[in-house]
């Protein structure tokens, strides 16, 4: 995540829904990078795009908001800079992790599982 990214998810932690030009004023940075930015944090579940209709002819609306589920993350993504925060399925991080070997955890001796998964942190 970088400096772009950081700027976009201040001015949306607010939890308002926000217009691209709305962003645009805030980050003061360019159209194609806002654009850019935007499509690369919506692909990482980080923030969400909506469409609405326009109040007469033109083209409809695009409002970016973060989803409740995110919105605690960017605050510590925000004030701690060294935090990175990846998302992966199971499945993905399956295959990284050193114990599993073919669906079976050599660590825990079992199935390999995201809820008895040793790589997992748990929240308590």
């Amino acid at each position: 995540m970088d400096l772009f990214d950081r700027q976009i998810l201040t001015v949306l932690r607010d939890g308002k829904s926000w217009e691209l030009r709305q962003i645009l004023q805030e980050v003061g940075f360019s159209h194609n990078t806002l654009r850019l930015h935007l499509a690369s944090l919506e692909r990482q579940g980080m923030v969400v795009r909506a469409k609405t209709p326009k109040n007469g002819p033109g083209r409809p609306i695009f409002i970016y908001s973060l989803p409740s589920s995110v919105r605690q993350r960017v605050d510590q993504i925000i004030t701690d800079p060294y935090t990175t925060i990846v998302s992966l399925t199971f499945q993905k991080l399956r295959h990284l992790c050193r114990y599993e070997k073919g669906g079976y955890c050599k660590k825990l001796r079992k199935g390999c599982a995201s809820q008895n998964c040793p790589q997992i942190l748990k929240n308590e």
